[in-house]
């Protein structure tokens, strides 16, 4: 019945010896002298309730597992080359995920989804969650042979393997931290219009060295996830998003290293 608080893939540690993955840092969560009302975690991987100020839940660590699920199909951490900065924030917000790569099988894909659902009602609980994925194995398993699957074998084998400098794991990007956001703004889901046009301007590259040594992305990460949230048309009613940008600019966010 324990809420982990802080789940991502640095807090996911794989056995050799028993050739099994477990859950790490239990610590319920964070150091002990964190400030009132601030939150401990890794940015891409907090749920958009508890960046709203709710508290978290089960279901908020079901959204971080929909995260984790996507880094397995992709083979990177979620929103790689942007800065964790209130842009990424109000994105999140607003129900911006990241995009599916190709080849993720739709079964996959739809478990994803109801997972990092806006709505934290809407996402399966544990149980539900366990016994689908359970479902999914097994089908895939019975289709092995078939074109079709040995395809999106070679996919996640492509993910799997491939190399990123620098080295994620051992970075910041593995890191969590201590975070004031001061939202009490609604989460949503993003609309199809608003999804589909939000990635003809933030896609996901087929080659993976591309995104990693592209720095013309690099240095435009955010100004791209800031048009991208100036589209929305929802984010456009009075003046809603300037007061949360004006919010958030008073909190002294920790400088990235």
């Amino acid at each position: 019945n324990a809420i982990h608080r802080d789940l991502h893939s640095g807090n996911i540690l794989y056995s050799e010896r028993d050739q099994d993955w477990y859950i790490s840092d239990l610590g319920f969560c964070g150091p002990a002298d964190k400030p009132l009302k601030s939150i401990y975690g890794n940015l891409p991987y907090i749920a958009p309730e508890v960046i709203a100020g709710k508290q978290a839940t089960k279901a908020s660590d079901i959204y971080g597992f929909a995260m984790l699920m996507w880094e397995i199909s992709s083979g990177q951490p979620p929103f790689l080359n942007c800065k964790h900065d209130y842009d990424l924030i109000l994105n999140i917000i607003n129900g911006i995920r990241p995009r599916m790569v190709s080849g993720t099988p739709l079964e996959y894909e739809s478990l994803m989804k109801q997972c990092w659902d806006a709505d934290p009602l809407k996402r399966p609980d544990s149980n539900t969650l366990w016994n689908k994925m359970d479902e999914i194995n097994l089908y895939y398993q019975k289709k092995s042979n078939e074109p079709t699957q040995l395809e999106i074998n070679k996919n996640f084998e492509i993910n799997k393997t491939s190399s990123f400098k620098p080295n994620y794991t051992s970075s910041k990007l593995s890191t969590s931290k201590v975070h004031q956001f001061g939202f009490s703004s609604e989460p949503k889901n993003a609309t199809e219009a608003f999804y589909s046009k939000s990635y003809d301007e933030f896609q996901i590259p087929d080659n993976i060295d591309d995104f990693n040594y592209s720095s013309n992305w690099k240095n435009n990460s955010t100004s791209k996830m800031s048009s991208i949230e100036a589209n929305s048309k929802d984010a456009q009613n009075d003046n809603k998003i300037e007061t949360m940008q004006q919010q958030i600019k008073n909190i002294n966010l920790e400088d990235e290293k």
